[in-house]
């Protein structure tokens, strides 16, 4: 006889904790001389109680004499639960003489004129194991299936199936009956249901059945095409000779008018077959599904399987073909969406339809110029990275991607622009021919630019990379746009004192300084007739530095040395040359005095004059040494920073390059009528795998042979001389904590009614309350428990475990538990992210954990090793940042839980070096996240862990 927690359950209903359960009495009392509501409300808590382990028989017979009689329909409900749970059996195991009473009234129920009764009683006996209680109610079950409802049909269908496949004594002929039934049937959920008992019945009379009308299976409803599509993939699997005869069906069910029809349908073709036509087919029909179907986890989840496709070199070369289709899907608002699609169309994209790509994703920028939304932004930023790629890739469009790039520059928002500069900066050195192209068009929108950052590294560029005197004199004309008057200060104050006229002011930062042929400068300007307003706009450049950003002032010196001493050796004219230089000079000049004039929001660094002064200095003198430096090596340095960066990107290429399908020319050719079945069907049933997954059951390989570290997840809650002995095993499944305690008893009493008694803190919630149990002397019993978990946090579980002793008579007895904590490091997965991403994380994230670092290890690497280890987090910093022996080490580390939640350490440590060489190392581990439990969590982790075990 089976155990109440062996017992099959179907019906699970959550009962409140902290409700007083009732007497046994009191609900008899109720469920005599009631009205229909207090029947009902005492029939859920029978119910409740019976769930949570109590037996109740005396109630039965009450229940079938006062109860049973009653035509309410939510008490009707309420029976066909009562009656699933309810013990039938006396304890040495013969069935219990009231559930003949219970039979009839079943019968009769069978019989009712009402379909909702009929078809919910119909219902029940599905969850019915017993084939005493089902052979007397066969002859009613079988009319039901010539009733005048669907309702009924449907579920009397379901009845004769699970009856067949569990006592298929009780209706020998079921599958003959129900082929039968499904020839005369017109309603699709009955065809449905039948359809499907035979496929799993009688397998064979399911393929007549849909030879007959598989040219009519294009018109079915959703449900039936479904199943069909089911059949067709476990016969196929089965017996791969069968494939033929039904692959033209699922083609045409790629037409389907549901989308669900239509999706299972590509999966079972690609699975079917890897003709060239049927991946086309399948892949189109995803790429329709992913535009037209509206939810974003749909769309997600057909793109996986794109990807998924594209991951099998044969199906890849088909799939370069539709770029452009997938190309579509950029409709979608969704940012995570759009990203997938941008990274698969990169990856198929080849030079064949590179320019309609490029073209495409011109349109998708010119889109995004007007729209205002929270990820236009993030998804301009993508856009940009996309087309660098394409330019890498493929360097035949980098001039026509160029200019539109450019045009990002001016943007607002300055990720875009900053991701275009560092492509633009890549571009202009690989690509020597499309210098004067780049240079010409950053001149045309470097005043359109909005940002201080941008303006530098724009500087920079043109700074580097201006190789003629022309120009040389159009980017000096362009800084003096954007100086306005110079001396500043002395603009400035006569600005502030009022004596400049209203149109002086008005074209102070229009004016245009063009070197004449003579050396010397014109002024120009373009006069204008609007009236003035009232806050004068200062130039941008002038503006930065008088809100105190006197780093871009720095850039800008740089900037004009090299300008300056590159117009030199362009220039033979000495007179042009002194002019060119004093003009520089003189701003450097200007830059300084207004850094110490107070007049800026805040004062010039002492960095920022000790470079001004360098700059000042190289140019006073023109040393072929400092020329050398200026002109030569700052760029021979960048060219080898971007040679490391391209061998770390091929490197990781050729550590991702799928391993290409090679046929040998001495390979056995496969013929498929002299192939095993089992060597044909040798994959894996879909079908089989998907239900296992759901279940969590698939067969992960056992890394840990041992079970050592099984081991190390069990925690003592009890003492060895405590009476009950007990101890967990805590396993953590994603959201789930599941957990497998021991309990053993100790004494040589039985002990009546044990009950774990658990509580929790933190972010964690106790799914259900476990059952109470009786254990004889000396016994052991598991008991498990759920435990959800909402966030990463580190979390406690506490109790105790509250029992009776048999015969005594004194109150019950306690055993306190030791706490359990949950581990963080469960949750925490490695993840990566570029720079940019990783320090605008930083500046968002509010909350921060500084931890000193308080450990027995010396050498700095090996404390990032392990502190890596122990978080579970990836090092962003790159190897050979890391490498050498300096005395210092700096890392970025990043990861992500299961939640979405990220986390970011900074490891900043040090080893001075008139230590010893067994000094351990110092320093500090700052943390952060957008979270306090997150950061608080991590913070602890490392505290616990910073100190290396010692195996003695």
């Amino acid at each position: 006889m089976a155990t109440l927690s062996e017992m099959a359950c179907y019906t699970l209903i959550n009962i409140p904790s902290d409700a007083e359960p009732p007497t046994e009495l009191q609900l008899k009392q109720d469920l005599e001389k009631g009205d229909t509501r207090t029947k009902t409300e005492a029939l859920k808590k029978t119910i409740q109680l019976i769930l949570n382990g109590e037996k109740m028989p005396s109630l039965l017979m009450t229940i079938i004499r006062f109860v049973m009689p009653s035509q309410d329909h939510m008490i009707k409900k309420l029976l066909l639960i009562f009656w699933e749970v309810v013990p039938k059996y006396t304890p040495d195991g013969k069935m219990l003489h009231e559930m003949i009473l219970v039979c009839d009234a079943y019968r009769k129920d069978l019989q009712h004129p009402n379909e909702f009764i009929r078809g919910s009683t119909l219902r029940f006996l599905c969850k019915l194991k017993e084939p005493e209680l089902l052979e007397p109610l066969m002859p009613a079950i079988r009319q039901c299936l010539e009733h005048r409802h669907s309702y009924v049909r449907r579920n009397a269908v379901l009845a004769i199936y699970t009856i067949y496949r569990n006592h298929d004594f009780l209706i020998p002929d079921g599958p003959e009956l129900i082929a039968k039934f499904l020839e005369g049937e017109q309603d699709m959920s009955c065809k449905r249901n039948a359809f499907m008992m035979l496929i799993h019945a009688d397998q064979e009379r399911a393929l007549n059945y849909l030879s007959s009308c598989i040219e009519q299976v294009t018109t079915f409803g959703d449900i039936l095409q479904l199943v069909i599509v089911e059949l067709i993939y476990k016969v196929c699997h089965a017996n791969p000779s069968e494939r033929a005869r039904f692959i033209r069906c699922i083609y045409n069910l790629l037409n389907s008018s549901s989308p669900a029809v239509r999706y299972e349908a590509a999966g079972t073709l690609v699975t079917l077959s890897s003709a060239p036509t049927a991946i086309k087919a399948a892949a189109s029909c995803y790429i329709e599904l992913i535009i037209k179907e509206s939810d974003n986890n749909v769309k997600l989840i057909v793109l996986d399987r794109l990807i998924a496709l594209k991951e099998v070199p044969a199906h890849e070369k088909v799939l370069q073909d539709l770029v452009m289709d997938v190309l579509r899907v950029l409709s979608a608002p969704d940012l995570e969406v759009r990203k997938k699609t941008l990274s698969l169309a990169l990856d198929l994209v080849t030079s064949r339809n590179i320019e309609e790509m490029v073209l495409v994703l011109k349109k998708e920028v010119v889109k995004t110029n007007n729209v205002e939304h929270e990820d236009t932004g993030k998804y301009r930023q993508l856009l940009v990275r996309t087309l660098h790629q394409c330019c890498i890739k493929f360097q035949d469009v980098a001039a026509t991607i160029i200019p539109v790039l450019l045009e990002f520059l001016g943007d607002q928002n300055e990720l875009a622009a900053q991701d275009v500069l560092v492509f633009v900066r890549e571009a202009i050195q690989r690509f020597t021919t499309l210098r004067s192209l780049i240079i010409s068009k950053l001149q045309e929108v470097f005043p359109s630019i909005k940002a201080m950052k941008i303006h530098r590294a724009a500087m920079w560029i043109l700074g580097e990379y201006c190789e003629t005197s022309e120009d040389i004199q159009n980017v000096m004309t362009m800084i003096r746009q954007s100086l306005g008057e110079i001396p500043i200060v002395d603009d400035e104050i006569k600005k502030a004192a009022g004596e400049v006229k209203e149109d002086e002011m008005q074209m102070g930062g229009n004016v245009q300084k063009l070197v004449t042929a003579d050396g010397t400068y014109a002024s120009q300007s373009a006069f204008s007739t609007t009236t003035s307003p009232k806050k004068e706009e200062r130039p941008p450049m002038r503006q930065y530095l008088m809100d105190g950003d006197f780093f871009v002032g720095a850039a800008l010196s740089t900037t004009l040395t090299k300008l300056a001493l590159r117009y030199i050796s362009t220039t033979p004219d000495q007179k042009k040359q002194n002019s060119l230089l004093a003009e520089s000079m003189l701003i450097m000049a200007t830059i300084i005095h207004l850094g110490k004039s107070g007049l800026p929001t805040k004062p010039i660094t002492d960095d920022d004059v000790d470079r001004i002064a360098t700059c000042l200095r190289v140019l006073a003198e023109k040393s072929d040494l400092m020329t050398e430096i200026f002109n030569n090596d700052c760029r021979e340095s960048l060219s080898m920073m971007l040679a490391a960066k391209l061998a770390d990107e091929k490197e990781l290429q050729r550590m991702t390059e799928k391993r290409m399908v090679k046929v040998q020319p001495d390979d056995p050719i496969a013929f498929a009528q002299l192939i095993n079945k089992s060597e044909m069907g040798a994959t894996e049933n879909m079908f089989e795998l998907t239900l296992s997954q759901a279940l969590g059951m698939t067969n992960k390989k056992d890394v840990d042979p041992m079970g050592a570290s099984k081991l190390n997840k069990v925690s003592q809650l009890t003492g060895f001389s405590d009476p009950v002995y007990a101890e967990a095993y805590v396993n953590v499944n994603q959201f789930d904590i599941v957990l497998d305690v021991l309990i053993v008893n100790q004494t040589s009493d039985t002990l009546q009614n044990l009950t774990l008694e658990l509580a929790t803190l933190g972010d964690l919630k106790l799914v259900e309350k476990p059952t109470p149990l009786t254990m004889a002397p000396h016994d052991f019993c598991n008991i498990k428990a759920n435990v959800k978990v909402a966030s990463t946090e580190n979390g406690i579980i506490f109790g105790n475990i509250v029992y009776d002793v048999s015969g005594a008579g004194s109150d019950r007895n306690c055993v306190v538990l030791n706490d359990i904590h949950i581990d963080i490091m469960d949750y925490i997965v490695p993840a990566s992210c570029d720079d940019t991403e990783f320090r605008q994380m930083w500046a968002e994230f509010e909350w921060e954990n500084k931890v000193a670092v308080n450990t027995n290890i010396s050498s700095l690497s090996e404390f990032l090793q392990h502190v890596i280890k122990m978080t579970n987090m990836k090092c962003l910093t790159p190897e050979k940042a890391l490498s050498g022996d300096c005395g210092f080490m700096a890392a970025n580390l990043y990861a992500k839980s299961i939640f979405g939640e990220d986390v970011l350490a900074n490891l900043s440590i040090e080893k001075p070096a008139h230590l010893s060489q067994d000094t351990p190392v110092q320093g500090h581990i700052r943390i952060r996240a957008k979270s306090q439990g997150m950061a608080l969590s991590m913070g602890d982790k490392i505290n616990l862990s910073q100190k290396k075990v010692i195996k003695s």
